[in-house]
């Protein structure tokens, strides 16, 4: 996949192309659709498909301090959209005065001049421009003068509700992973590399990895869960992986402490992956965060909570 940051890294040859714009935070199953139909305009075209996406989030620049937790990283989602069809994907810096573009202004300089598109795909709620002016209709109406057809696809409804990234999100905080994962189409994940902790999981006897994560990340609600760890090579493939139990919390029965996310690979005390690139991918929820009367009485429960991770892992 072709990776450009701005307008000024897309070849001065580039041709036409099939577009898409977007967050496409998560990747989730309604982005899926959206990437797949133009992955198929292009396959019929002979044409190449650009994904257009903007850094920071729109919201940080527009609200200061309203930036959304992250339903996975840059080059998580790259390589998801790659697996999708995409040839290209083009990361705009969002600034004030980027976001001053009017409709026409954003259309002619980054889908006309840049990308020569020959088609635009969008999900119906699509907004561009200034103050969000432009919509799928106005789109439309800009295609027809700078010669692209456009699509609006009807956003997808799963399980009663719409597919977004919104309420992926809102799932992960109440602790849903089950109910994330129907809408992302895969468990959610979270990266980071391994840092030491108190080693207190080490020393009951479940050695766990301490993940140290990107600022923004969305973590799920506290609490304990069945999934998987796995460590990363330096492009994010999984190397190695293994079930796990996975905890998120202070540590209450420790006394209160920050958050931490930790993963315990099933029956594994001979790893080492301090400084390793790893990610944690969650299957289900088993409870929630509890405090215990005695180190004793926590052993006891991480020993039933490993089974269950068990039983969901195999």
């Amino acid at each position: 996949m072709y990776r450009w940051y701005g307008l000024g890294d897309v070849p001065a040859g580039w041709g036409q192309s099939v577009v898409t714009i977007g967050e496409f935070d998560g990747v989730h199953r309604g982005h899926q659709r959206i990437v797949a139909r133009a992955a198929q305009l292009g396959r019929e075209r002979h044409l190449p498909v650009v994904v257009i996406t903007f850094d920071p989030h729109p919201d940080e620049v527009i609200r200061p301090g309203s930036h959304p937790p992250f339903l996975c990283s840059a080059r998580r989602r790259a390589e998801l959209l790659a697996s999708l069809g995409a040839e290209a994907l083009c990361v705009l810096p969002f600034t004030l005065e980027f976001s001053r573009l009017d409709p026409d202004e954003f259309v002619r300089t980054v889908l006309v001049e840049r990308m020569h598109a020959v088609a635009v795909v969008e999900g119906e709620d699509f907004r561009f421009g200034h103050k969000a002016a432009g919509d799928v209709q106005l789109l439309a109406k800009l295609g027809e003068k700078y010669d692209f057809t456009t699509e609006g696809l009807p956003l997808l409804v799963a399980e009663g509700a719409t597919v977004s990234s919104t309420s992926i999100r809102q799932l992960l905080a109440a602790g849903d992973v089950s109910g994330a994962a129907k809408l992302l189409g895969r468990p959610h994940r979270v990266e980071g590399v391994v840092v030491r902790g108190h080693q207190r999981g080490r020393a009951l006897g479940f050695p766990t990895a301490n993940l140290e994560m990107p600022p923004h990340t969305a973590v799920p609600a506290d609490g304990v869960y069945a999934g998987w760890l796995a460590s990363l090579d330096t492009d994010g493939r999984d190397v190695q992986r293994w079930p796990a139990a996975i905890s998120i919390g202070t540590n209450p029965t420790f006394g209160e402490g920050e958050q931490t996310v930790e993963a315990y690979a099933l029956d594994r005390d001979d790893l080492d992956l301090y400084g390793v690139h790893a990610a944690i991918d969650f299957t289900a929820r088993l409870r929630g965060t509890l405090r215990f009367d005695s180190a004793a009485a926590l052993v006891e429960q991480m020993c039933h909570d490993v089974a269950e991770a068990r039983k969901l892992t195999r």
